[in-house]
């Protein structure tokens, strides 16, 4: 800790609610503090800095978030902590979320279970996200006189305005269907077909340029929150004055010409 009590963040060897292991172009980061995967101070600190680390790797494609527990994620565990440090956990909650929103790798999200308040807005900042039947989704703050401060931010972007007044401002839990229905999920699949579908989607991203996933995300959160103008401009900018200088994009286009498969350099 430092002087003012706060924990400081932790290396993944020191992970003790974090799963940290990096698989090939796949890290995994898998949610682990039984059973209903509250987040404390510490795991917090945990999620930011393994996304913050693996935010500097380059032979790193892809971060995959999931859990241990039959619960995704209940929200944050905040009932042990006294007013003071109540604020201090919100600084480690804030530290998280900006870490993923601002990761330039794109992040799956796997939910199989409940994800409740921050565990919600967990899978709300994935860029992709695969579900079971057995998910549920919630906003209950509101009901503990609160509100959702990320998710207040986030869900109109995904589901539109009136559904998302109606999500915080009534705490209603949402079945996975309904979640699909919605966007905030991409995938709905049988529990038993899971890891085969997890397994596909993360086969079909880490086979694409790394730098080329980090850009293609940057241009497609860049266009939010702007006008279609804008938006266009943007992406264009990043496609003509980043993307052009890979090596990787001169690779495959010369690929396209000659009709073999791109072998992508990373760079």
């Amino acid at each position: 800790m430092d002087e003012r009590g706060a924990i400081m963040p932790p290396r993944p060897s020191e992970f003790q609610f974090v799963r940290y292991r990096e698989e090939g172009a796949v890290a995994r980061l898998t949610l682990d503090h039984p059973e209903h995967n509250l987040l404390n101070e510490r795991m917090l600190l945990e999620l930011a800095a393994g996304i913050e680390q693996l935010d500097s790797k380059s032979e790193i494609k892809l971060i995959l978030l999931d859990s241990a527990a039959k619960t995704f994620c209940g929200g944050i565990e905040i009932g042990e902590y006294s007013a003071r440090r109540v604020f201090q956990v919100l600084d480690a909650f804030h530290r998280a979320f900006t870490a993923m929103l601002d990761s330039g790798k794109p992040l799956l999200v796997v939910v199989n279970g409940a994800a409740f308040g921050g565990g919600a807005e967990l899978a709300a900042l994935g860029d992709l996200v695969i579900a079971t039947p057995r998910a549920r989704f919630a906003q209950p703050e509101i009901k503990l006189g609160v509100f959702p401060p990320l998710g207040a931010a986030i869900l109109p972007y995904i589901v539109g305005p009136k559904v998302a007044m109606e999500l915080v401002l009534t705490g209603e839990h949402l079945s996975a269907e309904r979640a699909r229905e919605l966007g905030l999920v991409n995938r709905l699949v049988p529990e038993e077909h899971l890891d085969e579908t997890v397994n596909g989607l993360v086969a079909k991203v880490t086979s694409q340029s790394g730098p080329v996933l980090t850009m293609a995300k940057k241009a497609i959160l860049n266009g939010m929150g702007v006008s279609l103008r804008d938006g266009v401009r943007q992406s264009m900018r990043i496609f003509l004055n980043e993307l052009a200088d890979l090596e990787d994009s001169q690779e495959g286009l010369r690929a396209l010409v000659e009709k073999r498969t791109p072998q992508w350099k990373n760079r």
